[in-house]
Formats: structure tokens, C-alpha cells, sequence
């Protein structure tokens, strides 16, 4: 029987952000949260958005990011999350965003124009190779102008793509295994030298294709002791389904009005055994209750070990919990 030996608290929050939509525009190779057109066209409503920023506030974080999915693909949703930042006494640091939205410069600053009315002052602008797969690079040219003629700042992550991209076609889209044969076979390898890229989502399939696997014994062992990275709220995040991300381990749910509170065992039986006693206990608990079996071809690292854990109990064992959420996470790849 599993005795908790010490309690997860999320008691006050850092820095973070909402993420108002799981669909998008594309499907990168390095996305946290597998973000891809094949997800519900479902936007934050009013009320989560409400509700999401009153308990950020409440946990001492007066700001925020905004993040999906593409925001901007739904901008009159987006431009309501900012006016309800505003009503709620919590910043904006910026929103995110990969460009796919821009069609012309005159649409895009009308765009533009009306979300800084409502409270838009920067916008980071994803600059990447794993972008440029999905969107040609004269979007986002576009959208650096359209920023601009509006007034609005731009982040650009990251500018030191920009030369990589500018060797290519920006009227088309080019898979990374271009970028490979034009720069060297070492290409992919060294982009997370260049570009902070959490350990899960995508990632773990595109960087673990890298990496020599190792048996599942081998992460137990060499990760005794509970997974700290739950209790981080540095960049933490909240959704539209009112679910917070614990730490960046994306695929795994804390309820928001759990928030603030120790989480109970019985409710959070995966993310208690973690936070506690870390891979082991949740290899144990998969085993014991739902017949979980080690890959017989390794894994990458221990967080690929803990996905395809979690994997396995929503899509070949068909458990629905409120921990491994958002289901799309696990189905939609």
C-alpha cells in the first residue's frame, strides 16, 4: 500500500501563463503540449478566463503570458482574455504566437490594432525551424512589419533562427531534414543548444530518436526519490478546461480549485505517488492496477519512461482521469 510520505501544495504561483486553445495552425516536432489541428476548436470562455486569472492573482502572480495552441486564431477571443486580464488587475507580458493568421499587412494591423485596444502591448513571435515546417517564413516577416506599424513590441523567439531561415525559400515551408542536409547532419541534434525545449510533448519523440534507450530499471534507479519538477512555479500554466500543468509536464492536471490546498491521495493517486516517491511508485501503481509493461526497446530518459506510463492508461488501457488530462494529449500525437 502506498504511504504518502509528503504532500504536493501548489501554495503560491511565480510566473506562468494561460493557454486559451489547443488547436493550431501546425504541429511542431519539439510542441510541450502537442498542440495540432486535430484538436476540438475550443477556445477559454469568459468565465475560465475569469476564474484562471482570480486564482493566479490570489497566488501571487500578477502576470502573465498568453499562450495555445494560436491565439490568434480566434482574435476576438483573445482580445476578450486581454480586457478580462485588465478587469481581473493582471498584466499581459505578452502573447504568443507562430503567425499563421497573416494573409496581408493591412489585415494584419487591422488585427492588431484592435487587440492593443483591448490590451495587447508585445507579442512573441515564434522563430524556428520546427515553425518554419508549417508556416513559410514571409508570414512572419509580415507580422514583424505589421508589429511595427501598430506600435506593438515584438519578442522575437528566437532571432538567431533568422539567418538559418533566410537561406531558404520564404514562400515555402521546409522540413527540418532540409535544415539538416543544408547545415550538417548534427542539425537537429543541437538545436535544444539554441532553443529552450522542455523534455516532453513532441520532444520526446523527435530528440528520443537521438538518444541511446535504456531499460526501464535503469531510470527507476537512477531517479530515487519524488519528481521535484511538480512543485515548480516558475513558468507554470493554467488552460481552458481550468486545469493547471503542473510544473511543465504537460499531460498531467491539477483541478484549479485544488489549488492552494495539499492534493489527497485518493484524488490524485499518479500525481501524489510521483511528487512522493517519483517513477518507481508510478511504475508500481501502473503495474499493480493496470497491468502496465516496460518496452522492450528502452526508453530515452525518465520523462519519456513517465509519458509512456501515462500513455498507456489512456489509450490502450482507456482509463479517463482527472489527472491525465487533456485526453487530447495522449490521442492526438
Amino acid at each position: 500500500m502506498f504511504q504518502q510520505s509528503k504532500s504536493l501544495c501548489i501554495a503560491s504561483l511565480h510566473s506562468g501563463g494561460v493557454i486559451t486553445n489547443y488547436f493550431c495552425s501546425s504541429a511542431c516536432r519539439h510542441c510541450l503540449y502537442r498542440c495540432s489541428p486535430k484538436w476540438p476548436k475550443e477556445y477559454m470562455s469568459p468565465e475560465t478566463t475569469r476564474k484562471n486569472l482570480e486564482t493566479v492573482h490570489r497566488l501571487g502572480c500578477h502576470a502573465v503570458h498568453i499562450g495555445g495552441g494560436e491565439p490568434l486564431l480566434r482574435p476576438e477571443a483573445l482580445g476578450s482574455v486581454l480586457e478580462m486580464a485588465r478587469e481581473t488587475g493582471v498584466a499581459v507580458e505578452y502573447v504568443e504566437t507562430n503567425s499563421s493568421w497573416f494573409r496581408s499587412e493591412a489585415e494584419a494591423c487591422a488585427i492588431l490594432e484592435k487587440l492593443r485596444a483591448s490590451g495587447l502591448r508585445t507579442l512573441l513571435v515564434s522563430i524556428s525551424p520546427f515553425h518554419n515546417e508549417h508556416i513559410p517564413f514571409w508570414k512572419v516577416k509580415g507580422v514583424l512589419e505589421a508589429c511595427q506599424r501598430t506600435g506593438i513590441v515584438v519578442f522575437p523567439w528566437v532571432s538567431g533562427f533568422i539567418p538559418d531561415l533566410e537561406t531558404l525559400d520564404d514562400r515555402q515551408t521546409h522540413a527540418l531534414e532540409e535544415y539538416q542536409q543544408r547545415f550538417g547532419a548534427e542539425y537537429l541534434q543541437a538545436l535544444p543548444q539554441r532553443y529552450w525545449i522542455a523534455p516532453g510533448g513532441r520532444a520526446l519523440e523527435t530528440f528520443g530518436a537521438l538518444a541511446v534507450k535504456k531499460p526501464l530499471e535503469h531510470f527507476l534507479s537512477a531517479n530515487v526519490g519524488g519528481c521535484a519538477e511538480l512543485a515548480e512555479v516558475s513558468h507554470f500554466h493554467l488552460d481552458l478546461h481550468g486545469n493547471y500543468v503542473p510544473g511543465l509536464c504537460a499531460g498531467l492536471a491539477i483541478q484549479r480549485e485544488d489549488l492552494g490546498k495539499p492534493l489527497p491521495p485518493e484524488k490524485y493517486p499518479l500525481i501524489t505517488r510521483l511528487y512522493a516517491e517519483g517513477l518507481r511508485a508510478l511504475a508500481a501503481y501502473a503495474v499493480e492496477e493496470y497491468g502496465f509493461r516496460a518496452s522492450g526497446s528502452g526508453y530515452a530518459s525518465k520523462c519519456d519512461v513517465c509519458y509512456a506510463i501515462r500513455r498507456c492508461l489512456v489509450v490502450e488501457r482507456g482509463i479517463t482521469s482527472k489527472e491525465l488530462q487533456p485526453r487530447g494529449h495522449y490521442l492526438y500525437g
